[in-house]
């Protein structure tokens, strides 16, 4: 069996009065990021990790943001055709490794929800699916509250 694990990070300006879309969930927040599509952090950088591992390049690729077609779209889509996409070449998820890097809001009380949601769009358990949040103790752009990043790490596994 031939495995391969990939690594993603994204990133997005936060704006009062936008939608916060976390992990394929709408979230209550003051603030939402501001993106192409809904910049939802959590599944673009899954979407870069899952492309990576499989070497075809990354999301903006797939799914340029210079491409009206992908305005505001929402990322369950993309996350859904990566999973197609690997899968036609052989590819399977094993497992994902996320964090959420945010002040605010708090997201603990929705990580089992993004799970349920994220979980079947990759074809794979909810008990394979980790999600984690930090905050940045208050330094850089994050810390301000001027943006929200996220790191991922996708194991594929491909029988030989």
């Amino acid at each position: 069996m031939k495995i391969r694990v990939g690594f993603g990070f994204d990133v997005h300006p936060l704006q009062e009065g936008r939608p916060l879309w976390l992990g394929g969930m709408q979230l209550p927040a003051a603030k939402g990021a501001v993106g192409h599509s809904d910049a939802d952090v959590l599944i673009h950088a899954l979407c870069d990790a899952i492309l990576g591992a499989a070497n075809l390049s990354d999301i903006g690729t797939h799914f340029s943001n210079k491409d009206p077609k992908w305005a505001g779209m929402d990322s369950k889509f993309f996350l859904k055709e990566v999973t197609r996409m690997i899968s036609e070449r052989g590819w399977k998820i094993e497992n994902v490794d996320c964090t959420v890097t945010l002040e605010e809001p708090k997201i603990k009380d929705h990580i089992s929800g993004m799970k349920e949601v994220l979980a079947p769009l990759m074809n794979i358990t909810v008990d394979d699916v980790s999600i984690k949040a930090t905050t940045n103790e208050r330094l850089g752009y994050v810390g301000r509250q001027e943006g929200v990043n996220a790191y991922a790490v996708a194991l594929l596994s491909k029988p030989e």
